[in-house]
């Protein structure tokens, strides 16, 4: 009886199901719904493609409304759905998936045509390809026309292909988002139509072996020479084809020889020439037969065998070496995950774009031209250029008037004015106009954000790129040090010095990969260059077993730049190795493979060496210092070692001609006097300057101002952070050993020669198993001269071998009892 009404009650819920089931299945249910799914999707491609046209007039009256709001659109709106048309449009294209959304529309006009029996498809197939189609594409024309559609009312792929493709950059970098989009395409070609796939890697696989297909040439053949009985087949074998068709039967070898078989048709044998067909490759229309000859009928491929080591030749005198068979060598491999830092790290100021106080010009313009016509100085016109501290004013004399006049009233246009400083440019290089700086009353700070973030700055080809600041035309203004190729920085105490050598090598460190890049940081100061000692193992170089990077202490510094030298000479050396002119050349013929590491050679990163307060160093040590500089600053530009120096006192006696001559680029931030404009610049100006970053940049004749981009310490800290909390080298780059003072040849190699210190280094040096000079002068706390002269003394009682660059000297002998013996034969 349970089971009865179980039975009653399940039949009873069962009732409005099928009678709703059966309501769709009537025909005339279907048509409703065939005629309305149609409508819709009709109706959604007029006014999404309406959008592509009227987009742009609708955006704005649409854009910020929700539906209920449609009834207040004011305006009239061009889209052809109206209303509702330009709201849905947008909403659905740029919230959604962009363009690639008339896929899930024409899906539903091919439902409706479906239920009208007009068109036969298969649902679920279909619903498949729609969907990936719809992702896809929106994720493709995300990825590809981003930058089309920055600042324009259409996102081509929607909100979903935009953040998406943006969100993948990140994570796997644009390489990673091409292969994932060609790859899941092939894929779903794959499925979809498998002989499209097929077809590609055929013909592939016939441009890459340049295969040729068969071909017969038209020939009239006489009956009597080929006649085969009726039913029999004319077979054409490889080796065994007749005269008449060796001239026009054309193929490439291949690995297995084929044998076409042709048919003929019993129907059509009558004396007529006999007409040779070309073999397409559809085989459904022609009727011929392929057969696999044996393993006797196989013929050899020959081919060219890949280099398996280096080779090495000799042209006109000349070893040249080739690796290319190994590929290119990569210099990033071992940090091949280090990501450069981003432009989030740097805040962007709240006044970062200029603003233009009309009243302010309009002001300065009536003064200007009041004081000229005091003095009798009549001008035809005059424009304003407003940078972020500075504003220039163009003027025009009348004919007639002398330059001179005009430069000569700079005190009584600052004193009208009431500036701070007043520049006077007579004339203007390149321009037929007199300029007249003036600063703002409410200056603007230029943030380092916005200069790394510029387009100029992205794009920029240069070796060592520098983004100093913007000019007064608010343009970003960057040099390369390359081209330079070394700076001379100068500038009063709290002028901008220091920020503007943060500012240098924070672009640098945003441009470049430790690998291609390292720094000489010298600070007398002790606390400027504090701030990088955390990016030692990724961008610093120092002497080898040295404790500090950041070098401070005044011998360390006469020592780091004997080495550079050093290292200016060994690199040279490389170069004349190489048969190369400068370090470009040398690195890329080091990256395709064409020189033989085990020779010496290796990838050359460049190097820049920055000193502050130059001044000091020269006070202390004079000669000892400039020389070495000197000689850098002579030489090493071919060999991709560049100096910065700073000093806030540009005398004479600092700033020698030695010093001038060999630096022809200056940046002159603010100083006291006229004379030490003239001694920075060669010119005066730079007494003119406003301080706190106001600069002018000379590379030869020529004055450019710049308003130096800020970058604060707490900015610095977090690109260096940035930087070392990712996995960096072993330890910082080693420098060279310098040469000691007063080596002779014959190394001290005497009993009464040698230092009295020489057995109790030798002790020290075998038992560290390391032959270092800073090793025996941090443990016996003796200079580095004496401590010099002790190594080569090791050197020549072969204790310890011979110098190997930056690397550590080889120690020969392997303990303490070894050691004994060859003490007791030299004494």
């Amino acid at each position: 009886m349970a089971k009865k009404n179980t039975t009653t009650n399940q039949s009873k819920t069962d009732k409005p199901r099928l009678r709703l089931f059966s309501f769709f299945k009537k025909r005339e249910t279907q048509i409703v719904l065939g005629i309305l799914l149609v409508g819709v999707s009709i109706y959604l491609s007029i006014v999404v493609l309406s959008f592509l046209l009227t987009g742009s007039a609708d955006y704005s009256k649409v854009n910020t409304r929700s539906f209920a709001e449609l009834s207040q659109l004011e305006g009239n709106i061009r889209n052809f759905g109206g209303g509702f048309g330009a709201w849905i449009s947008n909403f659905i294209v740029n919230h959604w998936f962009g363009f690639p959304i008339l896929f899930p529309i024409l899906f539903v006009g091919a439902m409706g045509l479906r239920l009208f029996g007009i068109q036969r498809i298969k649902p679920v197939q279909l619903f498949f390809i729609t969907s990936f189609s719809l992702i896809w594409s929106s994720l493709a024309l995300g990825f590809f026309f981003r930058t089309l559609y920055e600042g324009s009312f259409l996102y081509w792929g929607g909100a979903h292909g935009h953040f998406a493709s943006i969100w993948m950059r990140k994570q796997i970098g644009w390489p990673g988002v091409f292969l994932i989009l060609l790859s899941t395409l092939l894929i779903f070609l794959l499925f979809v139509r498998p002989g499209f796939v097929q077809k590609i890697g055929l013909k592939l696989k016939q441009i890459a072996s340049n295969r040729t297909p068969i071909r017969f040439q038209k020939e009239t053949l006489e009956e009597s020479s080929l006649e085969p009985e009726s039913d029999a087949a004319v077979d054409i074998e490889a080796g065994t084809v007749p005269e008449e068709f060796e001239e026009s039967w054309t193929t490439e070898p291949s690995p297995i020889h084929q044998a076409v078989t042709v048919q003929r048709n019993t129907e059509h044998e009558q004396k007529q020439p006999v007409k040779q067909e070309e073999i397409l490759p559809e085989p459904d229309d022609i009727d011929f037969e392929i057969r696999v000859g044996s393993e006797d009928d196989q013929t050899e491929t020959i081919e060219e065998e890949l280099p398996t080591e280096p080779i090495i030749r000799t042209v006109n005198g000349r070893e040249e070496y080739d690796a290319s068979y190994m590929g290119e060598y990569d210099p990033k491999r071992d940090l091949s995950r280090y990501k450069y830092p981003d432009t989030d790290l740097l805040p962007m100021y709240e006044k970062s774009e200029t603003v233009i106080n009309t009243e302010e010009q309009n002001s300065n313009k009536r003064r200007i031209q009041e004081v000229l016509e005091q003095f009798g100085i009549r001008i035809s016109s005059i424009t304003a250029t407003v940078g972020a501290t500075v504003t220039l004013y163009e003027i025009i004399p009348e004919p007639g008037i002398r330059i001179s006049r005009i430069k000569s009233l700079e005190n009584d246009i600052a004193l009208s004015l009431a500036a701070l400083g007043i520049r006077i440019i007579a004339p203007i290089p390149g321009k037929g106009t007199i300029g007249i700086e003036v600063p703002n009353r409410d200056p603007q700070i230029v943030s380092m954000h916005g200069v790394l973030n510029s387009r100029k700055f992205k794009d920029s080809k240069y070796e060592l790129p520098i983004a100093l600041g913007r000019t007064i035309t608010n343009d970003i203004f960057m040099v390369d040090l390359c081209k330079m190729p070394h700076v001379l920085v100068a500038g009063a105490t709290g002028q901008g010095k220091s920020v503007g050598l943060n500012a240098m090598i924070t672009s640098l460190l945003y441009k470049k990969h430790p690998a291609e890049l390292k720094f000489v940081l010298i600070d007398p100061k002790m606390v400027e260059f504090n701030i990088y000692s955390s990016i030692e193992k990724h961008f610093l170089a120092k002497l080898p077993d040295d404790g500090k990077a950041i070098i401070t202490d005044f011998t360390k510094v006469i020592q780091t730049l004997n080495s550079l030298t050093r290292e200016m000479d060994d690199r040279y050396n490389l170069l004349m190795m190489a048969n190369v002119r400068n370090i470009k050349e040398y690195n890329s013929k080091f990256v395709s493979r064409h020189l033989n590491p085990e020779k010496g050679h290796k990838f050359l990163p460049y190097i820049v060496v920055v000193i502050d307060e130059f001044g000091d160093l020269i006070m202390t040590a004079g000669k000892e210092i400039e020389m070495p500089i000197a000689r850098i600053a002579q030489k090493a530009r071919a060999v991709g070692i560049h100096m910065i120096i700073a000093t806030q006192r540009p005398t004479t006696n600092i700033i020698t001609g030695t010093i001038k001559a060999n630096f022809p680029a200056r940046v002159a931030f603010r100083v006291i006097s006229v004379t030490d404009s003239r001694t920075i610049l060669d010119a005066s100006g730079a007494n003119q300057l406003i301080g706190r970053g106001d600069l002018l940049f000379s590379q030869g004749s020529d004055l450019v101002r710049v308003q130096c981009a800020f970058v604060d310490t707490p900015e610095v800290l977090n690109v260096t952070n940035f930087i070392s909390n990712q996995p960096g080298y072993s330890r910082a780059f080693e420098l060279p050993e310098p040469q000691t003072e007063g080596g002779s040849t014959g190394l001290a190699s005497e009993v009464g020669e040698r230092d009295p210190m020489f057995e109790d280094a030798a002790r020290l040096i075998v038992m560290h198993q390391q032959g270092s000079t800073s090793l025996i002068q941090r443990k016996f706390s003796i200079g580095y001269n004496r401590a010099g002269r002790i190594v080569d003394q090791l050197e020549a009682a072969g204790i310890i071998g011979p110098n190997e660059g930056s690397k550590a000297r080889q120690v020969l002998v392997d303990d303490e009892y070894h050691l004994e013996n060859v003490l007791s034969q030299l004494k």
